[in-house]
């Protein structure tokens, strides 16, 4: 690790909104993190928890916790939190295989997918956030009528998610090929990460899918 990345890696840990697997908070992130029960949104492999940070702004009657194994990238999403007093952010290092070990099923109301790795080699199809076993995974915590988004440059992902939710009872709440052909796009979709800033660079268009368990 780098000098710059183990630096953040410490300050990461310093924090008071940071937490990894050593934290036993299943159950507990309303009453020993956020000391209130508004609803929780996750945001799964967050980077530098753009979005997370973005949401936590728009709505602050709700909370919000970034999760990704990296905590150099997360660093910056804290940090910003702490700075901007946002109260109702908080970030937790771990693999998301392992998302119901640290959440308890149904303390979690809505999850947000942001630009995460398309593992377009077939043999990482496994990997990919949306294939079946996190699709399971994410209804087991969530239950029904709660939100899953997906924001994405990737085709393939994009076309890979509306096929595994077919089977499995999933009902389709917003469909957007391209984000910039919607008029009156909602707030929490103008939020630009690092990824989306650079895949537009290239021309390439934003899709968005919205969709729930029934």
């Amino acid at each position: 690790m780098g000098k710059n990345k183990l630096k953040k890696f410490d300050q990461y840990n310093s924090f008071d909104n940071t937490f990894d697997a050593r934290n036993q908070l299943k159950g507990k992130w309303h009453s020993e993190v956020f000391k209130n029960n508004n609803p929780i949104t996750l945001e799964l492999a967050c980077g530098r928890g753009e979005y997370t940070v973005g949401l936590a702004r728009l709505f602050p009657d709700r909370n919000f916790v970034g999760v990704d194994v990296k905590a150099s990238r997360m660093w910056q999403g804290a940090k910003y939190a702490l700075e901007d007093n946002l109260n109702n952010v908080a970030f937790i290092r771990i693999q998301i295989d392992f998302i119901l070990d640290y959440f308890e099923v149904g303390e979690v109301d809505e999850i947000w997918i942001t630009f995460p790795d398309p593992q377009p080699q077939k043999p990482r199809e496994k990997q990919r956030l949306t294939s079946p076993n996190f699709i399971a995974r994410y209804f087991q915590l969530l239950g029904t009528n709660k939100h899953v988004n997906l924001k994405t440059d990737s085709d393939l992902l994009f076309a890979y998610t509306l096929k595994t939710i077919e089977p499995v009872n999933a009902q389709v709440k917003e469909l957007l090929f391209d984000i910039d052909e919607k008029e009156d796009l909602q707030e929490e979709l103008k939020i630009k990460t690092y990824y989306e800033n650079m895949w537009r660079e290239k021309g390439i268009k934003i899709k968005y899918l919205k969709f729930c368990f029934v």
